[in-house]
């Protein structure tokens, strides 16, 4: 391929599309573009370790040396205005068109916007990037009050941090529950006790209806019922909206993200897509989904490289994810859709159980806070297709470990 691979995106999808390529023998040009002027850097530290520590620089997802000794052309500080796709080519903002022989579009999604006066008023931050979170470090050392608007991972780590940090915070959740789109009630609760336990307040089944400001700055957020919280930052975790703007223009199937097949092609073969903005047939589900996590970025990147090169496998990892809210790590193993019962098992007293989630008699997913073994063993189940009894799981881990070794 004289024009070789372009992956536009440097988030953990793009940089693993890169190095896998190589891995898998690619020997054609390899371009990685992005809009960032920074390394590419792990995301999730970001609204825990890093906001609390002066010091902290990003946690690099490769060194500058890996680039350049595996002859993977790193261009920092582009933009892409639009795919050509009958010349091949990507054109870009102040800089010449890209010819391409294959593309990877792994660009990711960025923070749903706040449709509420006020909301553009200094103060008020998404994060999304290390420039977001290097603002969210130098205001909060400033404030005393914070308010965070939605309780998803994002918005719960940043609460959890700033308030063992000092801070009054405020989390406002439109739904009943916290983590509702993400975990089951029993884990949802649980995050809650403790947070209100560290002092964080939390209005669940609330909205704010504005903002204000004082010389530009924000000041309090005022809820629909009509209270007035006194805020000099506000954290917006409402979400995010995945990035298929230059694939919509560019004519490439879009459906709530870039449409994939099994194998991370678009509807135009030769580009493929990978990570955040991905949508695909899950295979346990039968259901169309779009993953937010490390895992399905690192592993739809493996699998789009081997496709390049001319594999025909399949896509069919079991989904994984993580969030370290204050004193609980959070780990959650396989998709919960289709569940009709569930057990729990553990210690919830101890910050330290499990829930378990079954469709009939076949285990769909686990959800775990400080049981790293029970998400470890999961895994292994679950990537086996393997499913114990109830009982199995209320006996504890060695009855577990037991019956897989049986079954296998």
């Amino acid at each position: 391929m004289k024009n070789g691979a372009i992956i536009v995106g440097t988030g953990h999808a793009g940089v693993q599309a890169a190095a896998s390529l190589r891995e898998e023998g690619f020997d054609g040009p390899v371009l990685l573009i992005g809009e960032e002027n920074e390394l590419p850097y792990h995301k999730p530290p970001l609204s825990k370790t890093f906001i609390k520590d002066a010091e902290a620089r990003p946690q690099l997802l490769r060194g500058e040396s890996f680039y350049s000794g595996n002859a993977i052309d790193y261009r920092p500080g582009l933009r892409v205005t639009g795919i050509d796709l009958a010349g091949r080519r990507l054109e870009l903002a102040g800089a010449a068109p890209l010819a391409f022989d294959r593309l990877v579009l792994a660009t990711g999604s960025r923070p749903r916007k706040l449709p509420i006066d006020g909301a553009g008023l200094a103060g008020v931050v998404s994060l999304r990037e290390v420039a977001d979170a290097r603002l969210i470090r130098e205001l909060s050392g400033a404030c005393a009050d914070v308010v965070v608007l939605g309780g998803g991972f994002i918005g719960l780590e940043i609460a959890a941090t700033l308030r063992a940090a000092g801070r009054n915070v405020t989390v406002v959740e439109a739904m009943d529950r916290l983590l509702g789109r993400v975990v089951a009630p029993p884990i949802g609760q649980h995050v809650r006790q403790r947070l209100a336990d560290m002092g964080v307040r939390i209005l669940t089944g609330t909205t704010v209806s504005r903002l204000e400001g004082e010389n530009g700055h924000v000041s309090a957020a005022v809820t629909s019922a009509g209270e007035r919280l006194p805020a000099q930052l506000v954290i917006v975790g409402v979400g995010v909206v995945p990035n298929v703007e230059l694939a919509e223009q560019a004519g490439l199937a879009v459906s709530n993200g870039i449409r994939v097949d099994a194998q991370m092609r678009t509807s135009v073969p030769e580009v493929l897509s990978v990570g955040d903005v991905a949508s695909y047939r899950h295979w346990s589900t039968g259901g169309d989904v779009r993953l937010e996590s490390v895992q399905n970025a690192t592993d739809q990147a493996r699998l789009a490289a081997r496709t390049i090169v001319g594999g025909a496998d399949a896509y069919g990892a079991v989904p994984w994810f993580w969030s370290d809210i204050g004193d609980m790590k959070l780990q959650m193993v396989g998709l919960t859709a289709g569940a009709d019962s569930h057990l729990v098992v553990g210690e919830p007293q101890d910050n330290r159980f499990s829930v378990y989630h079954f469709a009939g008699d076949r285990l769909l997913a686990i959800e775990s806070v400080n049981r790293p073994a029970d998400h470890m063993l999961g895994r292994k189940m679950l990537g086996a297709g393997f499913s114990p009894s109830r009982q199995a799981v209320l006996e504890g881990a060695d009855a577990l470990k037991a019956a897989f070794a049986a079954a296998g």
